[in-house]
């Protein structure tokens, strides 16, 4: 597998110049294992990569570390199959959200990917709100946002569900799957899988993800294990435990990545107005270029509610996104050692090579 098919290209190679000069040589990131250890993909091979004092000197914040999907300059340790991380190249597209805990620490589940599938399941779990929440994160990213509803043949009706799901998320591509009965399977991989393209599944605990990407891999050497939901509730248990970069047979990176029961947003002001962009549109009319949209004369805003034009339903999703952006506002901080990286229990030196190493999922 050459550098080029982990998406490598002229525009990488301009970027990574200073580091050449350096002696060093790019590599992606293509699983997270225990703290500040990283599986890395070379022009040689797979490699297992750590961070060294060097780079806990430079890097500040928890967002600086590497992350899946990270492109990174590393000097390979002479005679072993280890490297040094001693940079990480700027980002095209970021997936983040607030860590867990008290402090105000951004996550970084993603990096550099071109598709972001927000996946629902048309099961009891199904959530619009949810789905609005994890747009507002997907349009920050900078990436382009596709909803899947999965498992269709859970629901009665699901051509309707995803009429409604359109009418919530204008502008966003809306697509049908089940992996029971294999419908629109065929239609993501044609649209989506495309060589060189880096994908991410993001959902809750249950939606199916895992099964997606199985559908999209379709090789037992890589398959990742699926879990049962719950009849009750059709809550799934986490069986995705880290991220971690897949090859598909068409040339497409794929990303899984741990089921959130909750997504604590991280830095959205761009991304709830993008989410919303008939609202953005909207204010843009406003008489005043601060308008509230609350009693403010000429708030074209409010004439909307008023006439019909803007459901309720959509501005309180809004307002809602907002106030909680404008609550959280958060401040940066040195990552602690635990913060930084994931508690993974993996044995680092354990880990297995790039298209053979299985995991436990969802």
């Amino acid at each position: 597998m050459t550098l080029a098919d982990l998406g490598w290209n002229d525009a990488l190679a301009l970027a990574f110049a200073p580091h050449t000069a350096a002696g060093l040589e790019p590599a992606r990131v293509v699983c997270e294992l225990r703290r500040n250890f990283y599986a890395v993909h070379t022009a040689s091979g797979e490699v297992l990569g750590e961070c060294g004092g060097g780079f806990f000197h430079h890097a500040r914040t928890a967002d600086q570390f590497p992350a899946v999907g990270d492109w990174v300059a590393v000097r390979i340790r002479t005679g072993e199959q280890r490297a040094d991380l001693h940079a990480v190249l700027p980002r095209r597209t970021k997936f983040s959200r607030r860590a867990s805990g008290s402090e105000e620490i951004e996550q970084i589940v993603a990096a550099n990917v071109d598709t972001v599938f927000l996946v629902s399941g048309l099961d009891q779990n199904f959530n619009p709100k949810r789905i609005e929440r994890f747009l507002v994160a997907a349009k920050e990213s900078g990436a382009e946002a596709v909803v899947i509803l999965n498992k269709s043949d859970a629901c009665d009706d699901a051509e309707s569900v995803r009429r409604e799901i359109e009418a919530l998320v204008p502008g966003v591509p809306v697509l049908i799957t089940s992996t029971t009965t294999r419908k629109g399977l065929k239609a993501l991989a044609a649209t989506y899988a495309l060589p060189g393209k880096t994908l991410a599944f993001i959902g809750s605990s249950g939606v199916g993800k895992s099964s997606l990407i199985n559908a999209l891999v379709r090789d037992d050497e890589t398959a990742l294990p699926t879990g049962e939901v719950r009849e009750k509730d059709s809550k799934g248990r986490h069986t995705t435990t880290r991220r971690e970069l897949l090859m598909t047979p068409s040339g497409a990176l794929v990303i899984d990545t741990p089921g959130m029961r909750e997504l604590q947003l991280w830095g959205v002001e761009d991304g709830v107005e993008n989410a919303f962009a008939e609202i953005k549109a909207l204010a843009a009319r406003c008489r005043f270029t601060n308008c509230g949209h609350t009693n403010e004369p000429g708030c074209a805003v409010r004439a909307a509610l008023a006439s019909g034009e803007l459901p309720q339903a959509r501005f309180a999703s809004y307002a809602k996104l907002k106030a909680e952006k404008t609550a959280s506002a958060p401040s940066r901080r040195k990552p602690s050692a635990l913060a930084s990286k994931p508690g993974w229990n993996k044995n680092a030196e354990g880990a297995k090579p790039f298209r053979h190493r299985q995991h436990q999922e969802e």
